[in-house]
């Protein structure tokens, strides 16, 4: 049976197109630290302090746009305490590139927010950095600036 150039094009062509698809297929790794992002927005949202601490590494340095940098217990106490109430938060524009058992997020950070009893509406740029400690990943630091 002969094969046709037709035949052997589109084969061809669907060959090119599945390994363009594999190229761009999200690793479990990259996966998880999308799902890590997404739960520490919904726990910083319920004030969940078990949550929260379990997300975040023990090393955290947590940067705000303000210049404020908080480490591990800072950073949850203020949440806890409600001395910063997050009423919403939304992330848009996501990023995550996984490189060995770390990974850096970005996005932008709208929020409204309850801070030192003012409203407040924030628009920021943010950078995470996430570790891989045993099979979990957590926070390990995170820089925001101000989003024009």
């Amino acid at each position: 049976m002969a094969i046709s150039r037709r035949v052997l094009t589109a084969v061809g062509a669907l060959a090119v197109v599945m390994a363009g698809s594999e190229l761009h297929a999200e690793s479990a790794d990259e996966q998880a630290v999308k799902q890590a992002v997404d739960d520490l927005t919904k726990a910083m949202m319920a004030a969940d302090k078990a949550k929260l601490e379990a997300l975040v590494s023990d090393k955290l340095s947590y940067g705000h746009s303000s210049g404020v940098v908080q480490d591990k217990q800072e950073f949850v106490e203020v949440i806890v305490s409600k001395k910063t109430i997050y009423k919403t938060i939304t992330l848009s524009d996501g990023t995550v590139a996984v490189a060995g058992n770390n990974a850096i997020a970005r996005h932008v950070f709208t929020a409204e927010v309850e801070a030192g009893g003012k409203a407040l509406s924030p628009k920021l740029g943010v950078l995470q950095v996430w570790t891989k400690e045993g099979s979990a990943w957590r926070l390990l630091a995170r820089q925001a600036f101000t989003k024009a």
